[in-house]
């Protein structure tokens, strides 16, 4: 077995959130009169959490009086709206069941606030992700390794048999952080070019091409 364990990033990784990411994103700024935001503005927003998604989507980001209430105003909508259209993408749910058949061990981490990072891996994976970390005020948000050390610690992990996978730039960077191979996926909310860029280890095109990786097989 080529790595005993793989941590993953949520949103363009495991799952396609971004329109329901983008509607809760309106919601706000149509509330408060602001422009609203196309889906393409709204991938390149994510990625750092919900409050730099609303720093970046409203006029003036945090300068702006209303910040506060927008962010407050998008974490309710989006908990109410997280599953209208999310879904996981094509081939991962049948990755994920190969992964434990070879009892590959597995956890989320991610900038999403921490709730909707249990409630979205409970609901869509189940026992499949056994471990999913979130945003708190406990962990440092990534590229900041915590969230990563935090669930190969839960794990049981061995560091030099763990590799980490997600969808950007900043998922590299976590990596990087982390002193672990980076798995950039092409099918999240970056594109190959800048995860090329960024400087993950490898980069596979779909869930079976990381099985292969994963298992060396």
């Amino acid at each position: 077995m080529k790595y005993e364990t793989i941590i993953f990033d949520l949103d363009g990784t495991l799952l396609n959130t971004l329109f329901d990411l983008k509607e809760s994103t309106n919601y706000v700024l149509n509330k408060y009169g602001y422009p609203q935001r196309t889906i393409e503005e709204v991938r390149m927003f994510v990625g750092n959490g919900v409050a730099k998604l609303i720093e970046r989507a409203i006029p003036s980001g945090l300068e702006n009086p209303l910040y506060e209430k927008c962010l407050a105003d998008f974490k309710a909508d989006y908990k109410i709206r997280m599953y209208e259209h999310t879904k996981p993408y094509d081939g991962i749910l049948e990755m994920l069941d190969a992964i434990d058949s070879y009892g590959i061990k597995t956890a989320v981490v991610s900038n999403k606030f921490d709730a909707a990072v249990k409630e979205l891996c409970q609901r869509y994976f189940g026992k499949r992700i056994p471990v999913a970390i979130g945003e708190s005020e406990n962990v440092r948000k990534k590229p900041a390794p915590d969230s990563v050390f935090r669930a190969m610690e839960l794990l049981g992990a061995d560091n030099s048999k763990t590799v980490y996978c997600g969808d950007s730039d900043v998922d590299v960077q976590t990596a990087k952080n982390a002193g672990i191979p980076c798995v950039g996926v092409s099918w999240g909310f970056r594109d190959r070019a800048l995860l090329e860029e960024e400087g993950a280890d490898y980069i596979v095109d779909s869930p079976y091409e990381l099985l292969s990786l994963l298992t060396g097989k």
